[in-house]
């Protein structure tokens, strides 16, 4: 039997997920790991404390960049990180990066229809930082977890 994958999960430090699901910024951007497609839901996951998905958001669109000067200028208000945040992440990325290998593009998701969820769902297995794909019966048992 083949589910069909309906969006992706990331984890994200609470404080700047409540940037996204209570103030209402609409861009999120990170390293890119998965192939993130208009349509497809983005399932926030708080990692640190509160640990669970929290809410969502549809995808309106996708971009990708390799500079985040570029971000910045684009997207600046939007964000859900500040120009300095987002640049801290840069600076961090490079001391993680493993010699050799090629950086991977910054992934750029404006976002749509954001909702909190009523419920804080906690899933089965760790959520790794390069995130992970939802497939549909998954999602249908975050939703009715979440009380949605």
């Amino acid at each position: 039997m083949h589910e069909t994958v309906v969006g992706a999960t990331f984890p994200i430090p609470k404080w700047f997920l409540n940037r996204i699901v209570e103030e209402g910024k609409t861009v999120f951007v990170k390293p890119s790991t998965l192939r993130v497609q208009p349509g497809m839901k983005i399932i926030f996951y708080a990692s640190r404390e509160g640990q669970g998905w929290h809410g969502e958001a549809e995808v309106e669109s996708v971009e990708h960049f390799t500079n985040v000067e570029d971000i910045i200028k684009e997207y600046k208000e939007e964000l859900f990180l500040t120009p300095e945040e987002l640049r801290k992440y840069e600076r961090d990325r490079a001391k993680w990066h493993s010699r050799g290998r090629r950086p991977r593009p910054w992934m750029v998701v404006r976002l749509k229809n954001i909702r909190k969820y009523p419920k804080v769902v906690k899933p089965k297995r760790f959520i790794a930082v390069s995130g992970r794909y939802i497939k549909e019966d998954e999602y249908k048992e975050i939703l009715r977890k979440a009380g949605v």
